[in-house]
C-alpha cells in the first residue's frame, strides 16, 4: 500500500506553519502553536484518529489566536487532502458521538471532495474559553473542512463546561476521521465513479 502522508508549509505576515501528517500512524503527536489549549485539542484529534501529527506554528498571538487557528486549519486540511490522494479505497464517511463528563458532542465527516461546514454549538459554549473568544473554533473547523475537501458537521449537543464541550468535539472528530480514512473498499467510494474536487 502506498504511504499516506503529506507535509505542508505556509508563511504569511500573520503565521508561519509547518505540518507533517501520516494517516496510518499510531497517534504520536508533537504540536506547538503557542496557544496551549489549541495544542491540547489538536493532540486529542490526532490521537483519536490514529494519525501521526507534527505541527508547529508561530502566529500573531499578541493580537489573538484567530489567525493561528484559522491558518492551522487550512494547513491541516491541505495535508489531509494531499495524504488521501485520489481517495480510492477509503470508507469516506465517518461519525462519532463522544461524552466528556456533563458534555456531549457529535462529529460527522464525508471525505467527498466537496467542502461544507455545519457547526451547531447550540449556545452552550461560554463566550470566552482559555482566554479566547469562542468563535475561533468555528473558524478552525471551517478552514479545515475547506482545504480537506470534506463535509464536516459538528454539533455540541449539551454541557456546561467549554473545555469539556470542545474536548468531546475534537475526540469525536478524530474518531470520525479514523473511520472515514480507513481502507475497506476497492476503487473510488462513489456510485458515479469519481469524487468531486
Amino acid at each position: 500500500m502506498n504511504p499516506r502522508n503529506a507535509a505542508v508549509s505556509r508563511e504569511t505576515r500573520e503565521t508561519c506553519i509547518n505540518v507533517r501528517l501520516d494517516l496510518d500512524g499510531t497517534g504520536k503527536t508533537e504540536v506547538s502553536t503557542g496557544f496551549g489549549f489549541a495544542d491540547h485539542m489538536l493532540t486529542l484529534m490526532a490521537f483519536w484518529a490514529g494519525f501521526d501529527l507534527n505541527l508547529s506554528c508561530r502566529g500573531d498571538l499578541h493580537i489573538d489566536a484567530h489567525h493561528t487557528l484559522e491558518d492551522v486549519g487550512l494547513c491541516l486540511g491541505q495535508c489531509l487532502a494531499e495524504a488521501l490522494g485520489d481517495r480510492a479505497g477509503i470508507e469516506r464517511v465517518g461519525w462519532a458521538k463522544v461524552p466528556m463528563d456533563e458534555a456531549l458532542a457529535e462529529a460527522v465527516v464525508d471525505l467527498s471532495g466537496r467542502a461544507w461546514l455545519v457547526y451547531r454549538e447550540n449556545a452552550v459554549l461560554p463566550p470566552v474559553i482559555a482566554g479566547e473568544e469562542k468563535d475561533i473554533w468555528r473558524e478552525f473547523f471551517k478552514s479545515f473542512a475547506a482545504k480537506a475537501g470534506m463535509n464536516l458537521h459538528v454539533t455540541l449537543e449539551y454541557g456546561q463546561n467549554g473545555h469539556h464541550l470542545l474536548e468531546a468535539a475534537f475526540k469525536a472528530l478524530g474518531l470520525s476521521l479514523r473511520r472515514a480514512v480507513s481502507r475497506g473498499r476497492s476503487g473510488v467510494p462513489s456510485t458515479k465513479g469519481a469524487l468531486d474536487a
